[in-house]
């Protein structure tokens, strides 16, 4: 089994909450899709099973653009977005994480 931490993470207002298992030294990608690569995000992918929305499911608004295959949810009051939800390459649900919203984010 991988090793994993426990992270804490959401908007900037704080209506959007959430807890991810990440794996230590997961792969953190530079999204170049339309919406990402204006948004400088960056995402870290996991199973929806390690993804735990804590509050903000009705503070978020639904954006789906190009082949609407990933659920780009935005918190309706800062308009952040923290973390984006579809399938994966394999077809299991998985959580695309903006670690920039993670808690004490420091990039290295």
């Amino acid at each position: 089994m991988a090793d994993t931490e426990t992270r804490s993470g959401g908007c900037h207002c704080g209506a959007v909450r959430y807890a991810v298992e990440l794996d230590r030294g997961a792969t953190v990608q530079s999204c170049n899709c339309s919406m990402c690569g204006k948004a400088a995000t960056l995402l870290s992918f996991v199973p929806a099973e390690r993804f735990h929305l804590e509050r903000g499911a009705d503070a978020t608004t639904d954006y789906l653009f190009n082949k609407h295959h990933i659920h780009h949810l935005f918190c309706r009051t800062c308009g952040i977005k923290s973390f984006a939800h579809g399938a994966g390459p394999d077809g299991k649900p998985m959580v695309a994480v903006n670690v920039r919203c993670l808690d004490g984010f420091e990039p290295s």
